[in-house]
């Protein structure tokens, strides 16, 4: 079997997708991109396969290798999110072309479902309550928002205030009866990232994400060593060579790749192993489109350490696109109980309605993230 074609389909709400054809008529699905860099990923993908027209799909490893060391530049988020999404293609042809789910090709199940949690309360939470309400009625008991709109360096005790009183009032009306975790999502800063956990850790969330940014990783240990909460990141970095680091250093509970962005599946299993070598939990991050997160699905379901997964129904980017809008067997991702079982189709699982592939990306916009500006006019972090 040779590989004949890549094409990339930029689609709404903010996601592309990758077909790779095959001479035997076989196809693979992969969903590469940065969001908001669609475009300089998707002229990756394509730099990338020009080596791949001609080659023999199922040597994925070698063409993993080739991709990340061929070019003497390698690493970051445009580089890995391209072999990522070429990565998710291949192992879903490899899958086809064998008959079987690409969770039998990485050892089989180490599970029967895989606990799933959804979005609450938008970029700058508001209606968290109606929102869990409404989840809870759709089977979910485990959600996750962002824990305070932009910080800065050195803020207010009203902000912190602001922050904390969201939180209180969801244990308040809820109590025990679900689990939330909270994402700092690299808006908050050292110095007020430890007062910040301070004032949370009375409301026990199941963990608290990217505390600071994954550039201050230094400061993941300190964090850590001062609360009981379990602390996570991961989405912003790239390789097992980045976790590599952060996991001999210490402070993470919960280690969170983004299989659209750290290699694709063949990476994402490695760092899930190397995680598990530390005694730290997978919980991959994914609030992007259904081949994403079959791919993340895939290595849960074959990987013992994996506690949570994260999936984009009814987030607030999905405005213009769904996850089940571009799959005919929407019920590959039914919930029970906010989990989802063990895929039945061969390859990631997924048939992929192509023809509406086509037609979104006909009519798609470039989606861009907000850029937010602190009182004094500085840029903030997002």
């Amino acid at each position: 079997m040779k590989i004949t074609r890549l094409s990339t389909y930029r689609v709404a709400p903010r996601w592309m997708f990758l077909k790779i054809e095959t001479d035997e008529g076989l196809v693979g699905w992969g969903e590469p991109v940065v969001e908001g860099r669609a475009r300089t990923v998707e002229a990756a993908v394509a730099e990338l396969g020009e080596q791949l027209i001609g080659q023999d799909p199922a040597r994925i490893n070698d063409h993993w290798q080739t991709m990340y060391r061929g070019g003497f530049y390698r690493g970051g988020a445009v580089f890995m999110s391209a072999i990522a999404g070429i990565d998710q293609a291949l192992w879903d042809i490899k899958g086809k072309a064998l008959g079987v789910p690409v969770y039998q090709l990485l050892g089989g199940l180490v599970r029967d479902r895989m606990k799933t949690y959804c979005w609450v309360g938008g970029d700058r939470p508001a209606d968290i309550i109606a929102q869990i309400r409404d989840r809870l009625a759709l089977g979910f008991d485990t959600f996750k928002m962002n824990a305070c709109e932009e910080l800065g360096l050195l803020d207010t005790g009203r902000a912190i205030d602001a922050a904390v009183a969201k939180v209180a009032e969801i244990r308040a009306v809820f109590g025990n009866s679900i689990e939330f975790g909270l994402d700092f999502h690299g808006r908050v800063g050292w110095p007020m990232a430890k007062t910040l956990i301070r004032e949370l850790e009375p409301y026990r969330p199941l963990f608290i994400e990217e505390p600071v940014l994954a550039e201050q990783a230094e400061y993941y240990p300190r964090l850590a060593a001062q609360t009981a909460i379990p602390l996570a990141a991961g989405e912003r970095m790239y390789s097992r060579f980045e976790f590599k680091n952060v996991l001999h250093a210490g402070g993470l509970a919960i280690v969170q790749p983004d299989l659209s962005h750290a290699g694709g599946i063949s990476e994402c299993m490695k760092i899930a192993a190397m995680a598990e070598a530390y005694d730290v939990s997978l919980a991959p991050h994914c609030p992007l489109g259904p081949i994403a997160l079959a791919a993340c699905l895939h290595v849960d379901f074959a990987s013992w350490n994996a506690v949570l997964q994260e999936q984009s129904i009814g987030i607030h980017y999905n405005a213009d696109g769904e996850l089940l809008d571009y799959i005919v067997n929407k019920d590959a991702f039914a919930m029970e109980q906010g989990s989802v079982r063990p895929f039945v189709l061969p390859g990631l699982g997924l048939e992929i309605d192509e023809a509406r592939v086509i037609e979104r990306s006909r009519e798609v916009s470039d989606w861009r993230n907000p850029l937010w500006r602190h009182a004094d006019g500085s840029v903030a972090e997002w």
